[in-house]
């Protein structure tokens, strides 16, 4: 007689592939960074993450809900090294502010091991609005209130954001869209000319 199956357990569904174990959703996770990355955000699919991961498109489903949930978690863990900055500029005397968060920024952008997944988010956000708002409210939420905390000025926030749009920009030219000789610079150059803009936007008069 053939035994009876197991029955599956609620809410899970089944799988397809590789097992579902302890790091199926860190899987999953970086089977998006690379699809967001290859393909954008409009042309990524769910159905493309789950493939790539070895998982039926179900459990994407299951462990993150929609794309755009799928995106914010995968923008969440790409962009977690950027989010201990705030610790680096409070890390020092005010004098030294502005160096400190271009240095901490910048060593973000020069390891591949963060920039690659940095560049995915970057890509998907420029071109798709859904990408964008996600990319926001992270930003918003865990890195300029964060910083602007740190500050003692009344418009705090338009100073971290100012700030910010500094730092972004010069990514985008340096790392995404790779303009020389930006794009071939030393970072040591690039931090002493940017560090005293983006000291005056912090704290200046």
């Amino acid at each position: 007689m053939t035994a009876a199956a197991a029955p599956r357990r609620r809410g899970r569904p089944p799988r397809a592939g590789a097992a579902e174990g302890p790091g199926t959703r860190e899987r999953i996770l970086a089977a998006a960074r690379e699809e967001f990355s290859e393909r954008g955000y409009e042309k990524a699919s769910v159905r493309g993450i789950a493939k790539a991961a070895g998982v039926d498109p179900a459990l994407v489903h299951h462990y993150f809900g929609t794309k755009e949930q799928v995106f914010e978690a995968s923008v969440a863990a790409a962009f977690a090294p950027a989010l201990e900055a705030p610790a680096a500029v409070a890390d020092g005397p005010v004098e030294g502010i502005g160096e400190r968060l271009a240095r901490f920024l910048f060593g973000v952008w020069e390891n591949p091991a963060t920039r690659t997944p940095l560049l995915a988010i970057v890509r998907s956000a420029v071109s798709n609005e859904a990408a964008a708002a996600v990319f926001r409210r992270l930003i918003a939420a865990q890195l300029l209130r964060r910083i602007a905390v740190q500050l003692d000025h009344p418009d705090a926030e338009l100073r971290a954001e100012l700030a910010a749009a500094q730092l972004v920009g010069i990514a985008m030219l340096r790392y995404v869209i790779k303009v020389e000789p930006l794009a071939s610079a030393d970072q040591e150059q690039i931090i002493r000319r940017v560090a005293p803009v983006v000291q005056h936007h912090l704290v200046g008069e």
